[in-house]
């Protein structure tokens, strides 16, 4: 779908520990010479936290303040 130009962008939102950044630097690391912006979500997500248990509110002020890959 990336390389057909449907997907405008992919947003990365992983856990904030060390797992999570090795995947979001390997996937920046793959999709690098993709036609697709790439961005991480920003704060919010306390870091050694897990996303399944982040409520709405806070994930949506993540989204908003997320930053290139």
């Amino acid at each position: 779908r990336i390389s057909d130009g449907v997907v405008e962008e992919v947003i990365v939102a992983t856990d904030a520990d060390k797992d999570g950044d090795a995947t979001a630097i390997h996937l920046a690391k793959l999709l690098r010479a993709k036609p697709v912006r790439l961005t991480r979500i920003a704060s919010g997500i306390p870091v050694g936290s897990h996303l399944e248990y982040a409520d709405q509110a806070t994930l949506a002020r993540a989204l908003e303040g997320r930053t290139a890959l």
